[in-house]
């Protein structure tokens, strides 16, 4: 029996082609089988050594006692070296299994990898959507800003007509030079309170009430107040645009050919 598992081995050994490659489940299973035809030897030279070491017992010529004991010292060895082969098949078999464990983890990770790849991209685009928004946001802000100086400002335009009493009315009027003084023709020389192609009309320089039976209107009174106002303080970027309001309304009410625009 020895020899034909022996013999089962040495062809299994034959049959293997050296230049094949083998997969991992290949070798493996290959590997399995080595270990049970090992097994089986194993179990065989267990019981040849029993026998050996039974029939050495029952042996009383010395020449045969002799012999049994070599045979039962090449069956010891032959012993060893299963058990090495075993041991080593064993390693093989635990090395495989964690190959296999370490690439399971292995493809585990690459998946994470893409799964954080795919998640980063995603708060990429959040983030450059929410950064349009904010933008778009902070731009509103300033036009609402804007919308809201405006309205404040004309908002206080109105309530200083509205707070012009009829006798504070009739007292600026006694007071006020002519329509000429206020707006002189390009022909006639410049009046003291007035410089330059602007409308830099002097402080002290008050608009009249009436000319030749023309009453200004109250609107055209309270812009000139708040021309001569801001132009005292220097802020001539509200008092120039008030100026051209106060032509307008000049011209809207005297006409466009008239000699008092």
């Amino acid at each position: 029996m020895r020899e034909d598992m022996s013999t089962m081995v040495c062809v299994k050994e034959e049959e293997e082609d050296p230049g094949e490659k083998l997969s991992q489940d290949e070798i493996i299973s290959r590997t399995k089988q080595v270990i049970q035809g090992l097994e089986a030897l194993k179990q065989e030279h267990h019981s040849i050594m029993e026998g050996l070491v039974g029939t050495l017992r029952c042996l009383k010529q010395e020449e045969e006692g002799v012999l049994v004991e070599e045979k039962s010292h090449m069956i010891q060895k032959s012993l060893e070296m299963l058990e090495l082969g075993l041991s080593e098949a064993q390693v093989m078999m635990a090395l495989s299994s964690h190959l296999s464990s370490v690439e399971s983890e292995k493809q585990k990770l690459r998946a994470q990898v893409r799964r954080l790849c795919q998640e980063n991209q995603w708060l990429r685009d959040e983030l450059a959507g929410t950064q349009q928004k904010l933008q778009k946001s902070e731009q509103s802000v300033a036009q609402l800003e804007e919308e809201k100086k405006h309205l404040e400002f004309m908002n206080q335009l109105k309530k200083y007509d509205e707070d012009l009493s009829p006798s504070e009315e009739k007292e600026c009027d006694s007071s006020k030079e002519t329509l000429d003084d206020l707006f002189p023709d390009d022909q006639d020389d410049q009046a003291p309170g007035i410089q330059g192609p602007g409308l830099m009309v002097s402080a002290a320089t008050p608009p009249p009430s009436q000319q030749g039976g023309y009453e200004i209107p109250a609107r055209l009174r309270t812009l000139h107040n708040l021309v001569i106002q801001y132009a005292s303080q220097g802020r001539y970027e509200v008092a120039v645009p008030l100026c051209k309001q106060a032509l307008e309304d000049l011209e809207k009410t005297s006409g466009h050919e008239t000699l008092k625009i």
